[in-house]
């Protein structure tokens, strides 16, 4: 049941990006854009998102089980430290470059645009890259 509810969920996800646009790049770019030819209306589609992540959060810190019965995990950290300011920069300047966050680029790559699938691998081959820098990080700490 958890694999069928997880394809819904991804499915509706992707629908949502199609129609508001954000699988769109030019319009992605366009909203970035804030000293050119500004586009607003992914603003729009942000605020919404917030709204409904802030009562869904409310909703869910409330709970132990997800609405399927499974355990409920949120983050407990609420810590700005040098990673997450870095992550979040790395994450911003990709998306300014690209016009691709992960879920639009694999709602695009599904349609066949040759620069989702440019993105995804990067994407990708920045995963990996953490991942082993993270690995010599752990071996050096537990050395130390």
């Amino acid at each position: 049941m958890s694999v069928l509810t997880a394809l819904f969920a991804g499915l509706l996800f992707g629908i949502g990006l199609i129609v508001s646009g954000m699988s769109d790049p030019s319009r992605v770019l366009g909203f970035l854009d804030l000293a050119g030819l500004w586009n607003p209306s992914l603003a729009f589609v942000m605020g919404g998102a917030v709204l409904v992540g802030v009562f869904a959060f409310s909703i869910a810190r409330k709970r132990t089980k997800t609405l399927l019965g499974s355990a409920l995990y949120l983050p407990n950290s609420n810590r700005i430290d040098r990673r997450l300011i870095l992550g979040n920069l790395t994450f911003g300047i990709g998306w300014g470059l690209a016009g691709f966050c992960p879920g639009p680029a694999l709602v695009s790559l599904a349609a066949g645009q040759q620069k989702a699938l440019i993105f995804t691998i990067a994407m990708a081959a920045g995963m990996i890259l953490f991942e082993l820098a993270e690995g010599v990080l752990r071996t050096k700490t537990v050395r130390s």
